[in-house]
């Protein structure tokens, strides 16, 4: 981490249902209003707009990042995993709403942090701190971050979450879901169902800190003593279930790495791929979060700074074996094998592969042209993407063929998506090949 404090714009977090219904209906209204702005404007200039044209506004598209912005928790939470799993799927103003609300950075006011912190750690909690600063290093969708440092030299990183959060996770989903289909602003053919349910158990998880500092000490048991990864040292002191609390790490934003040469950048995400490998067939355990803000960087050590472990979840059997089946064929190159161990992953549902055997073989040959050159992989080359969205958009357009895969699957492939989409953004080269054929190789 780095002590850079988040924009100084406070806003308190709603708490209490009929409060954060509140807000949800107050953006339906302005979303209402707007269109009614706009369209009484279009028709005027003797316009006959579409109803997305007026829902799709920039004062619309403002207005609902802000609200949610405003909500925090699943409102963000849902937002963040639609544009990490959607990727292209959606319109590009969803994806801008989306894409500001990772970046969004209100936080609670110094009257409301002194309550929750009075409620978990008693009114006299400051007698144990020579300083602990009230604005936040950073704000995330259901917690902000404090640096502290105790009367004994503990400089710590502290996560306290924002009141009300785990009693609003159901009706918060719910409501947005509800909000973005009414409003028109998900795709019809994108089916989200199991993605909300999934939401709602994923946030529940990672609303309890005692879980996560559960999982912070077991991920941090399993890389002791690797120079290349550093995860914070647990705090039991100052830890309860609504605050984790853990060392301070100097760090930079991942995203920083962009700045670094290009020998640095292809070691820090060579490091990262074979963290998500390891994770997948070694450890048991994968932090299945790639949100950019759970990874920093320490260039004076060159390793990868771990956070934010509320997302770990097992590595079945199962799922290795389904990967390593899916890994195998590719490296071998075989479309045939490929396809049905994509059916076998639940990744792809048999009737689809039947009836857009076509389109499904050309996305198959795309990949393979893509990654089968010798060498390191260039990530900033994305020619291919546009391919791959041709042929998938016909699959995508047959309801009849949509499929999701399983829950553990998704999430398994969300890391290793959101780790591809850290590459390209930092246009990094790995022989991602030759990393996966060396680790099938082990398990032969």
């Amino acid at each position: 981490m780095t002590d850079k404090p988040a924009a100084p714009v406070t806003r308190a977090i709603p708490r209490g249902r009929a409060a954060r219904f509140g807000q949800f209906g107050r953006l339906a209204g302005g979303v209402a209003g707007g269109m009614l702005a706009e369209g009484a404007r279009r028709l005027a200039a003797g316009e006959r707009p579409q109803m997305r044209d007026l829902i799709l506004t920039p004062g619309n598209v403002a207005r609902v990042t802000e609200r949610l912005s405003h909500l925090r928790g699943a409102a963000m939470k849902l937002g963040q995993m639609v544009s990490m799993d959607a990727g292209d799927v959606l319109p590009p103003e969803l994806s801008q709403i989306m894409a500001r609300l990772r970046d969004q950075a209100y936080h609670m006011p110094p009257a409301q942090l002194q309550q929750v912190l009075n409620a978990e750690w008693g009114e006299g909690w400051r007698r144990h701190f020579l300083l602990f600063n009230p604005r936040p290093v950073a704000a995330a969708s259901i917690g902000q971050v404090h640096r502290a440092q105790t009367r004994d030299g503990r400089d710590l990183a502290i996560k306290v979450q924002y009141p009300g959060i785990r009693d609003s996770i159901a009706a918060d989903v719910d409501n947005v879901a509800t909000l973005l289909k009414v409003s028109g602003l998900l795709p019809p053919a994108l089916d989200i169902a199991p993605l909300l349910e999934e939401a709602k158990r994923q946030l529940a998880e990672e609303a309890d800190y005692l879980r996560e500092a559960a999982q912070l000490d077991h991920y941090s048991t399993l890389l002791a003593g690797e120079e290349g990864y550093l995860v914070p040292a647990l705090d039991p002191q100052f830890t309860t279930l609504n605050v984790l609390a853990m060392e301070f790490v100097e760090g930079r934003p991942i995203e920083t790495l962009a700045e670094a040469p290009q020998e640095t950048r292809d070691a820090m995400m060579a490091s990262l791929f074979a963290l998500v490998l390891r994770e997948l067939f070694d450890l048991g355990v994968m932090q299945t979060d790639p949100n950019f803000a759970n990874y920093r960087w320490d260039p004076a050590g060159q390793r990868l700074v771990l956070l934010d472990f509320g997302a770990c979840r097992p590595v079945t059997d199962e799922v290795r074996a389904r990967y390593r089946r899916l890994l195998g064929a590719g490296l071998a190159e075989d479309r045939d094998a490929i396809r049905q161990a994509a059916v076998a992953a639940g990744f792809l549902s048999q009737a689809a592969a039947e009836a857009h055997q076509p389109a499904v073989d050309r996305m198959i040959d795309t990949i393979i042209n893509h990654l089968g050159t010798p060498g390191p992989l260039d990530f900033a080359d994305r020619s291919f993407v546009a391919a791959l969205q041709a042929d998938g958009a016909t699959i995508v357009a047959d309801r009849a063929a949509w499929h999701l895969p399983p829950a553990e699957m998704l999430l398994a492939q969300r890391k290793i998506s959101g780790t591809a989409l850290l590459a390209a953004r930092l246009k990094a080269r790995v022989d991602i090949r030759a990393m996966v054929a060396a680790k099938l190789s082990t398990m032969a």
